[in-house]
């Protein structure tokens, strides 16, 4: 966070002074300088614990290089100020807001382990709380935390989520499973025609999917009632390239709110906490050896060569945002991003390929915590991880500093944060990248 002290003092050029003559070429204004007070979050660990013992000595700062004069440091616990350190004197925001981002299809009942943590060891009287689903944004209300149970807001949650990601992610997972379907059933054509079946309708389901190769129904668990009997091969991959453009779709990122989100946080008082829970996502595709031999099969199709050959073009995705500009939003919004990314196993179905389609955004939102000091996982327990990220976010120093010449040009300024005595040289700490001068 950012405090700015000013005063602009100008003399109306049309009113002379009381006993002055007013020169016409003696200047309106009068500059005044800018006091800009940079706050910085930093957290210091020892073989995982926070390390709590250091000193306004132990640090140094340096923005763009150069070595700053600090002028306070604030060791705070939990939202209190546990011991300080001045030679300024500042008065430390420590009320916090949790925002709970939850970017996931399928619900796991082990969140509900994680949150019953947050709530019995994390959030106090005086913090605000944000639960984003795939469909609305919750705020818990003023004064819940004295009137409900903490298990009665568990429950509560776990019925929001559960319903919004059935209703969030519907489209998504029936778009999944008609993938899989036609990439089955086109499988189970392709195996037929090599032993010899007449037609695709003779074949007696040479996979054991419960599929007649002449009626394979896709969709059959509310996706539209789409049916595959006995089209053409043109005919099938229209719809299984529409189903492809329809996935990356519903997986596009808006730019927009990624950016409009960084600005609420830093308008926001006190210190911001954002742990965003986004679910490990596969690509279901044709299986590659059945690729092929349709490709040796249908060599004199220039429409069926080209759809097969380009299919898998569509398995990753475009960020749509400067990654580099995003970083540095969520640095000078001084906010902490945790981020959880929750693997699940790939599925097991013959002529299907499952492709690992979640690194493009993997790397975006880990470089996204970096920036900001926060954490993050990999993990297949939410509960787990969750309760990791909370642990690592709790305890943080408060370092003040004002920066040398300060000019608002709107350039990013990177901070790093050392420790001066070498041996502390062990320890680990992590802080945001900088700020935006503006």
């Amino acid at each position: 966070m950012k405090k700015i002290a000013w005063m602009l003092v100008f003399c109306l050029a049309l009113i002379p002074l009381q006993g002055q003559k007013q020169e016409k070429d003696q200047p309106s204004f009068i500059p005044q300088s800018l006091v800009i007070n940079i706050e910085v979050p930093v957290r210091v660990f020892k073989d995982g614990r926070f390390e709590d013992a250091l000193t306004i000595k132990d640090f140094e700062v340096l923005e763009n290089g150069e070595l700053q004069k600090i002028e306070a440091v604030y060791l705070i616990k939990k939202n209190a100020v546990t011991r300080s350190e001045e030679k300024e004197r500042y008065l430390p925001q420590t009320q916090r807001s949790y925002y709970l981002f939850f970017q996931i299809s399928d619900y796991d009942s082990r969140l509900e382990e994680g949150f019953r943590y947050f709530l019995d060891n994390i959030i106090s009287a005086g913090d605000s709380l944000y639960v984003i689903s795939p469909l609305k944004t919750y705020k818990l209300r003023d004064r819940a935390l004295d009137v409900k149970s903490n298990e009665d807001i568990v429950k509560e949650v776990r019925d929001l989520l559960r319903k919004d990601c059935l209703i969030g992610s519907a489209d998504y997972r029936n778009a999944s499973r008609d993938l899989i379907n036609i990439s089955r059933a086109m499988a189970a054509r392709m195996k037929a025609d090599a032993e010899g079946a007449s037609s695709p309708g003779e074949g007696a389901d040479p996979y054991g999917m419960g599929y007649d190769m002449g009626v394979a129904a896709l969709g059959s668990e509310g996706s539209g009632g789409i049916e595959f009997m006995r089209q053409d091969l043109d005919e099938i991959l229209l719809l299984y390239e529409g189903l492809l453009s329809k996935i990356n779709l519903l997986r596009k990122i808006d730019n927009l709110n990624v950016m409009d989100f960084a600005r609420h946080l830093k308008m926001t008082d006190g210190q911001k906490y954002v742990f965003l829970f986004y679910q490990r996502e596969v690509m279901p595709t044709i299986d590659p050896a059945i690729i092929n031999r349709y490709l040796a099969s249908y060599q004199d199709n220039p429409y069926i060569q080209q759809t097969l050959s380009s299919i898998h073009n569509f398995e990753r995705r475009d960020i749509p945002f400067d990654i580099d500009l995003v970083k540095q939003s969520y640095a000078d919004s001084s906010a902490a991003i945790h981020f959880l990314f929750l693997t699940k196993q790939m599925q097991l179905v013959p002529g299907v390929s499952f492709t690992e389609s979640s690194d493009d955004i993997y790397s975006a939102f880990r470089q996204m915590a970096l920036a900001t000091g926060g954490y993050f996982e990999s993990t297949a327990n939410p509960a787990a991880g969750f309760r990791n990220a909370l642990d690592a976010a709790e305890n943080y120093y408060l370092i003040y500093y004002t920066p040398k010449e300060y000019v608002s040009d709107g350039q990013f300024r990177t901070i790093t944060v050392q420790l001066k005595n070498r041996d502390l040289q062990n320890l680990k700490l992590v802080h945001r990248a900088g700020y935006i001068r503006n």
